[in-house]
C-alpha cells in the first residue's frame, strides 16, 4: 500500500520535512509521481516490529526488582 508523505511521517511518528530528508537521502524509498512521493509503507513493517520489541523490553526492565546486594550487611 503507498502513502503520501503526510501519512507516513503520521504512521512512524516522525516530522514531515525529515522524512522528505530521508527520502532525497536514499534512507526511505519513496516513488515521485510527478506532484507527490509515494511510499510503500511495508518497508516500515520491521521498523514497527523492532520498535514493539523494544517498548516490550522496557517494560520489563522497568518491572523487573532491583535484586538485593548480598555485600551489604546490616550491623548495627
Amino acid at each position: 500500500m503507498y502513502k503520501t508523505v503526510e501519512q507516513t511521517a503520521a504512521d512512524i511518528g516522525m516530522p514531515e520535512h525529515q522524512v522528505l530528508q530521508y527520502i532525497y537521502a536514499g534512507r526511505i524509498k519513496a516513488v515521485h509521481d510527478g506532484e507527490h512521493f509515494l511510499i510503500n509503507s511495508a518497508q516500515f513493517d520491521t521498523y514497527h516490529q523492532q520498535l514493539e520489541r523494544i517498548k516490550e523490553e522496557i517494560e520489563i526492565w522497568k518491572n523487573t526488582p532491583i535484586p538485593e546486594d548480598v555485600d551489604i550487611k546490616d550491623e548495627d
